[in-house]
C-alpha cells in the first residue's frame, strides 16, 4: 500500500500514477487518508456488478421448478377442512 501526502501528489503526479498501476495509492491530507488513486482496471473490477450468493444458489433451482412444490401431509388436518 503506497501512501503519499497531498503535497507530494501535487509535486509529482506522474509518480503517483505510475504507482497506482500496481497498487492503490492512498492520498493523505494532514496525516489522514482522504482519497485513493487506482488504475482504471482495478476500479472496473471493484465496481462491476456481482452475483450474490442468493443469485448463485437460486439459479439452478429456478430451472428445476417448472411445477409448484408438493405440500407434504402433516399430522394435523388442513385449515378449514373441519368446517
Amino acid at each position: 500500500m503506497k501512501v503519499v501526502t497531498s503535497r507530494e501528489l501535487n509535486q509529482d503526479v506522474s509518480r503517483a500514477k505510475r504507482a497506482a498501476r500496481f497498487e492503490p495509492v492512498f492520498i493523505t491530507d494532514r496525516g489522514r487518508p482522504t482519497h485513493v488513486l487506482m488504475s482504471i482496471e482495478t476500479f472496473r473490477e471493484l465496481s462491476a456488478p456481482r452475483e450474490t450468493i442468493v443469485d448463485l444458489l437460486a439459479a439452478p433451482l429456478a430451472a428445476q421448478l417448472s411445477d409448484p412444490l408438493p405440500v407434504p401431509a402433516g399430522p394435523w388436518p388442513a385449515r378449514g377442512a373441519d368446517r
